[in-house]
């Protein structure tokens, strides 16, 4: 019988191939995909054929497009053979798509497509039967091996490494950092191109996941536990779900208030061993050429240091568990994921500031300079600086304000900012001319 389905693409694989038993010397080729047209039901559909066929298919729709089949096979699962390989689907059955009967083609009708459009949000299994990372860890290698579901936030999106197999196969790989509440950084593996085409459009720090069915490993090489999405994984980006607003505004909040890279504490090598002296410009170009963290002097004049605007903007208060922003006067964390919510609030308060250096190749903008490099930096505690006069901030200021000073710096690559890279003020103190005069020559 002729039938018509329209669905949206929630799961996809790579296209795979296998030598042809029947006729020897060609190979076959099939890709399945899991389609979805309505909160209760999804299928897997797979696809063979020849080469052409198969991949020309493959290339004409992506996960979160809505297509429609027809004249598909409709037969029964076999958890057996390759079922259990693809994703756990309510429905007995699943498609199949050949090139003598059926077409797929992406779905012409807005109608539909408004209507199955929202379902790319809501995730495949129950949106409350999920581990959080810190569960992961606490469970440790006890869950080695097994499946779970993984609720959690993208912090960063690594560069896809391609590589070839011993056999001259060729495969590539991508490694997404996760972060949620209980964890600061987690590691997502990914193989498929499909999953990491997918990957490439996420915005870190403003992406949650829920990722249903994600293969738990202890990665013996980095001695710490590691998910990777595999042919069984269906990915929900930013899901319909109260549990992933929660993570979604928490996330928010710790990327804006700076705290997801406290982890990246400023004391990260001991400051007397950072030797090496760069321009501005220097500082610039060997963040780009280089995506990791690094350490350097500059000699420079503070450009910007905004001492003298309201206290809220020079001194945070936060919750010394979750690291959230809190008002003063708060006696309870704002964050609803707080490890420590039904507690009595503990909070750190220190400065928080972001401030612009410039020499005669450039500036660096809104590098941050916090407690307690700052205390150090400005000689006085939030204390002391909370009872000085507005005039007595404004002679602080210009103590420093467009003094050339010896600033140690961490330069870290940050996709929040419109250069791409940020800085972590380590240690800042007024120049000894002699010093300057010394390693500017050797720099101009």
């Amino acid at each position: 019988f002729s039938q018509k389905v329209a669905g949206i693409i929630i799961g996809k694989t790579d296209v795979k191939s296998f030598p042809d038993r029947k006729n020897i010397g060609t190979d076959r080729f099939t890709f399945s995909f899991t389609i979805r047209d309505s909160p209760d039901f999804f299928i897997n559909v797979t696809s063979w054929g020849n080469g052409g066929y198969i991949n020309g298919l493959s290339n004409s729709f992506s996960i979160g497009d809505c297509v429609t089949i027809e004249n598909s096979l409709v037969t029964n699962k076999d958890p057996e053979k390759g079922d259990r390989f693809c994703p756990t689907t309510p429905s007995h059955y699943r498609l199949l798509v050949t090139e003598a009967h059926s077409q797929v083609n992406l779905c012409a009708d807005t109608d539909t497509v408004d209507r199955l459009l929202p379902m790319i949000h809501l995730p495949v299994k129950d949106s409350t039967d999920f581990y959080s990372l810190g569960d992961i860890e606490a469970n440790g290698q006890r869950l080695d091996g097994s499946v779970i579901n993984i609720l959690a936030a993208v912090k960063s999106i690594g560069e896809p490494k391609q590589f070839t197999t011993s056999d001259g196969r060729k495969g590539q790989r991508l490694e997404v950092k996760l972060f949620d509440d209980s964890v600061s950084s987690f590691p997502l593996v990914c193989w498929d191109r499909e999953v990491i085409q997918l990957v490439q459009t996420w915005i870190p720090k403003e992406t949650v996941l829920f990722i249903a069915d994600a293969k738990i490993g202890f990665d013996s090489f980095r001695s710490c536990m590691a998910a990777t999405v595999n042919s069984k994984t269906i990915i929900t980006v930013n899901p319909d779900t109260r549990e992933a607003s929660l993570l979604f505004s928490y996330a928010k909040q710790v990327s804006e208030s700076g705290a997801l890279d406290q982890d990246e504490k400023p004391e990260d090598v001991p400051v007397d061993s950072i030797n090496d002296v760069y321009t501005v410009s220097q500082l610039k170009q060997k963040a780009w050429e280089n995506p990791e963290a690094f350490f350097g002097i500059t000699y420079s004049f503070i450009s910007r240091l905004d001492l003298d605007s309201s206290v809220s903007k020079v001194i945070r208060t936060q919750c010394s568990r979750c690291k959230i922003q809190v008002s003063e006067d708060a006696q309870s964390c704002v964050n609803e994921l707080c490890p420590g919510r039904d507690q009595a609030l503990s909070t750190t308060t220190g400065f928080y500031l972001l401030v612009d250096f410039t020499d005669h190749t450039g500036t660096l903008h809104a590098c941050t300079l916090r407690s307690p490099v700052a205390e150090k930096t400005l000689g006085c505690t939030t204390d002391e600086f909370t009872s000085l006069t507005d005039d007595e901030r404004t002679m602080m200021k210009w103590k420093f304000l467009l003094e050339r000073c010896k600033i140690y710096v961490k330069i870290l690559p940050s996709t929040k900012m419109r250069s791409g890279i940020r800085g972590v003020v380590m240690a800042c103190s007024l120049a000894d001319p002699g010093e300057v005069k010394q390693h500017m020559s050797a720099l101009l």
